[in-house]
């Protein structure tokens, strides 16, 4: 009995353990930062955003997963039933799956990551590619020319882009020489602070990434997917209730990941900007929100500044422009970093 639980039961309550201390902050810090979007399209609107349900508007997240929760699901005639309703399963279990190897931080002395493997850049992308088939499910079942030409839509810019943000990130792992993301955080520990960074010397590639990960994430200037005034709210015309909920938290947890992403591999991660106290009395994982917190704020007001590109636009920018610069950075960071080490 005693080994019984040694072997099983304790490394399972460690792991079931670790899986909700990440997903449940995750999920209740991701309604928040869809109260925080909406607040921040409202200030650069001039109105006050959501301020009715609950003080400052702070239950509203709630108000809208209650709606959605309790609506009736309409699953239309001709359409693939089951298919129609894995869809949204998928692109959500995809989008939380992909959190395992995110490290947060150290508390209290180790290191606050699922699986902190050495692979964990390659994992990471195996996973955010198969995110475009819950979009393809959904498309081909809802057996709605609307939702499928969206669908059609949402592979060819989803796999434009991750072409360019491999490529990205392969400059990153150049400079860290890992693929572990740990390591890729402890490399840019320096004693600079803030200018140790990789998004200083790596800067363009810092743009292109963040660009990329909104297109990636079918996010607005890019939401070509979602455009309401030729295809009707794109793959997901036709879900409603539950179903669509689950594709609206799948989307706000991609979004998230890939903030925490470019947190990890160009802003230190947990390392707070400057080396000194008081700075470093902060805990790493408050340092590590903090930056996250960041990039989305810059992805809100993008949404509210920035209007929706052409398709055309679109496909021109990531074949023509960012694939070739991405291409051209590996070579010269390859380079560059060769002659380093060569001392020349």
């Amino acid at each position: 009995m005693a080994d019984f639980l040694d072997i099983y039961v304790v490394p399972t309550a460690w792991i079931v353990g670790g899986i909700l201390l990440i997903v449940v902050p995750l999920l209740v810090g991701m309604a928040y930062l869809t109260l925080a979007e909406r607040k921040v399209i409202g200030w650069m609107q001039l109105r006050k955003g959501p301020n009715v349900v609950g003080p400052f508007g702070l239950l509203q997240p709630f108000a809208d997963g209650l709606k959605l929760f309790f609506k009736e699901t309409i699953i239309p005639s001709g359409a693939n039933r089951v298919i129609f309703v894995l869809a949204p399963m998928i692109t959500f279990v995809l989008a939380l799956v992909a959190w395992a190897v995110i490290p947060f931080g150290p508390v209290f002395g180790t290191q606050l990551v699922l699986a902190d493997i050495n692979v964990g850049f390659l994992y990471l992308f195996a996973i955010s590619s198969l995110g475009v088939y819950g979009i393809i499910m959904a498309g081909w079942a809802s057996n709605s020319k609307y939702a499928f030409l969206a669908c059609l839509r949402s592979a060819a810019q989803m796999v434009s882009y991750e072409v360019s943000i491999g490529f990205v990130i392969i400059t990153v792992l150049l400079c860290a020489g890992s693929l572990n993301l740990t390591d890729i955080v402890m490399s840019q520990d320096r004693g600079l602070g803030f200018f140790g960074w990789y998004w200083l010397p790596l800067l363009p590639m810092f743009v292109v990434f963040f660009i990329s990960m909104l297109a990636e994430t079918n996010r607005p200037p890019f939401d070509l997917l979602e455009a309401e005034s030729e295809l009707v709210a794109g793959f997901m015309v036709e879900y409603s209730s539950t179903p669509y909920m689950l594709f609206m938290l799948g989307e706000y947890v991609a979004i998230l990941l890939l903030c925490s992403l470019g947190t990890v591999l160009f802003l230190g991660g947990w390392l707070p900007p400057f080396p000194v106290a008081p700075f470093t009395w902060i805990p790493g994982v408050l340092w590590f929100v903090l930056k996250v917190g960041f990039l989305f704020f810059l992805v809100s007001m993008v949404k509210a500044m920035v209007p929706r590109y052409r398709y055309d636009q679109l496909m021109r920018l990531g074949w023509k422009v960012f694939l070739p610069l991405s291409l051209a950075a590996v070579v010269v960071v390859a380079a560059v970093l060769r002659l380093w080490q060569y001392g020349i």
